[in-house]
């Protein structure tokens, strides 16, 4: 067992902005592994592979933290995590605490008609919203999914023209007023760097 370590149980879709902020903090306390991005297609599957991945590392880790908000499990993966006695990122996804949980909360009421993308999302619009969706088979299905949206808000952890110019692109073919909010890392940086191994839930 490594007490003086913690393992970062994370959604894939969080292991670029994970490992950034780990080598910017110089983190070496912190180990990461990283469950398949495409749990969130199913997320009724995500409760039993963060339970699974924590079996499985529990031999070798007083520390776990699980970097996943509820991320539309209905409440039982906190459940899951208070029973096997892990504590994860607080918040409904991870938009919220991108924003900001304060913020988010704040103007959730106000955005009710917005879709979000990350900076993972944008650069796998094509293999987690419009292929899933059936929208590459079924274009005319676009106004049935997202005809209540008026808006799609691009939170941008990183400056990348690039990736700016994709997610505008992906608001066109959704048909969506874009705009981009810079939201850099958000919260992640401050609930990763709470984590000492004095002070993370054994």
């Amino acid at each position: 067992m490594t007490p003086e370590r913690v393992l970062l149980i994370a959604c894939g879709a969080l292991a670029r902005e994970i490992l950034a902020l780990k080598d910017a903090n110089r983190w070496d306390h912190l180990d990461l592994t990283c469950l398949p991005a495409d749990l969130h297609l199913r997320p009724e599957r995500i409760p039993d592979a963060v339970e699974a991945a924590v079996d499985r590392h529990r031999a070798a880790y007083r520390h776990i933290f699980v970097v996943y908000a509820d991320c539309g499990t209905g409440g039982l993966l906190a459940a899951r995590c208070a029973a096997l006695g892990v504590a994860m990122v607080p918040g409904p996804h991870c938009y919220a605490f991108y924003e900001g949980l304060d913020a988010f909360a704040a103007q959730a009421e106000d955005e009710v008609t917005t879709f979000y993308l990350t900076d993972f999302l944008v650069r796998q619009f094509d293999a987690f919203v419009w292929r899933p969706m059936g929208l590459d088979r079924h274009p005319e299905l676009r106004d049935m999914y997202f005809g209540n949206y008026t808006r799609l808000v691009y939170q941008a952890q990183t400056d990348d023209p690039e990736l700016d110019a994709k997610a505008q692109e992906a608001a066109q073919r959704l048909g969506l007023a874009y705009q981009r909010r810079f939201t850099g890392y958000g919260d992640l940086g401050q609930l990763l760097a709470a984590l000492q191994p004095s002070t993370a839930k054994p």
